[in-house]
């Protein structure tokens, strides 16, 4: 196992862990709830830690993580609604108005 990623923010954590998971690569949390702590005990010791289950994963991870942000932005065009008209984004396949679904 090999961190990849640590912070004070759970959601940037669990954000990261999303990121991985969606290119099929294994993660573990340590210190989800410790993160709780900071104050009473070493803040360097609360942050929460991604860590990738196989080692040999770590090196795609951290440049996923490094780079992954601007390069997992959806392909596509926006597209528009056929049930109420809405205009969306190419990431979504379904209208947040109306729940249609984006046509094939």
């Amino acid at each position: 196992m090999r961190r990849v990623f640590a912070s004070f923010d759970l959601l940037a954590v669990h954000h990261a862990r999303n990121l991985l998971a969606a290119e099929g690569i294994d993660t573990l949390l340590k210190n989800e709830i410790l993160s709780s702590g900071a104050g009473e005990l070493p803040p360097a010791d609360c942050q929460i830690e991604l860590w990738v289950t196989d080692e040999r994963d770590a090196p795609r991870a951290e440049s996923l993580l490094r780079d992954g942000a601007a390069s997992h932005t959806a392909a596509g065009a926006p597209w528009q609604c056929g049930a109420c008209g809405e205009h969306l984004e190419p990431q979504f396949t379904q209208c947040w108005r109306c729940g249609g679904a984006r046509a094939a």
